[in-house]
């Protein structure tokens, strides 16, 4: 996006205007309208759809909402992947986009890691603990991820999700979730450790949250975002499962959240 753009090049090394290098790689741009006023809009409305329609274009098809596709499904893998194979203890890790990031914090603590796909019944495997990853989109859209989490809570096993997994493991433990008007998108997000003085500054990107208020009676809220009081992690009050919607992983950022991999690994 710029504000002007010249139709012309006169650079002495100039082979291509930027309009012809654009299409050439497929890289949509736009220029001439006022960022000041989406802005604006964006910050009274909340996020919205939008599309980038080429002047010369007379018809177009009705616009397409991503937020009614399974994201997940389409960035989780397709297949079981292990990692560290052989180690003592052993997790599933749920892959519902996961970052390289969290695969790096889980093996360097010498963990066998199973990777499998969001929909996979990992309850038919034999694991230590479970991790349930970040990802992208509704989590309302994976229903089949939320029922096996249901099965395993049933159980003592040690669970840790993260971000969408946060989501997921409150939908099984009867929580609602519901849409962010803005979405949290920064790496300087606090949170405070509910029943604590502690508080953390996080790297956080979502834009759904957890009802705290509909969570079930065994569950209670395990951070608190401070700026909007909104949930950032749960915790049962007596069974090994914790979540945070932040990313103790992040990197560059912030690593002071980072014990909470330690925390799930002490579990095991």
């Amino acid at each position: 996006m710029i504000s002007y753009y010249s139709n012309t090049f006169s650079h002495w090394d100039s082979v291509k205007t930027l309009d012809t290098w654009l299409k050439e790689n497929k890289v949509p741009g736009i220029y001439g309208i006022d960022t000041r006023e989406l802005t604006k809009v964006l910050r009274e409305k909340g996020a919205m759809l939008g599309r980038i329609v080429p002047a010369s274009c007379k018809k177009y098809e009705k616009i397409h909402d991503p937020n009614k596709d399974n994201q997940v499904d389409i960035v989780s893998c397709k297949e079981v992947i292990t990692y560290n194979s052989g180690k003592k203890k052993k997790i599933v890790l749920v892959d519902c986009g996961v970052k390289n990031n969290i695969l790096r914090c889980l093996i360097k603590r010498d963990i066998e890691v199973t990777r499998v796909p969001w929909n996979y019944d990992f309850n038919k495997l034999k694991w230590d603990g479970l991790f349930i990853s970040n990802g992208p989109g509704d989590p309302d859209l994976c229903g089949e991820a939320v029922e096996h989490l249901k099965v395993a809570i049933k159980g003592n096993k040690p669970i840790f999700g993260i971000c969408m997994g946060n989501q997921l493991l409150s939908k099984a433990g009867g929580a609602e979730i519901y849409k962010l008007k803005y979405g949290h998108r920064s790496h300087n997000q606090p949170v405070r450790m509910v029943g604590t003085d502690r508080c953390f500054v996080t790297s956080q990107n979502h834009g759904y949250a957890v009802d705290g208020k509909t969570l079930g009676k065994d569950w209670e809220p395990l951070f608190v975002n401070m700026n909007d009081g909104t949930n950032e992690g749960i915790r049962h009050k007596t069974k090994p499962f914790f979540s945070a919607q932040f990313h103790p992983e992040a990197s560059s950022g912030p690593t002071d959240t980072e014990f909470l991999f330690d925390e799930f690994v002490k579990m095991l």
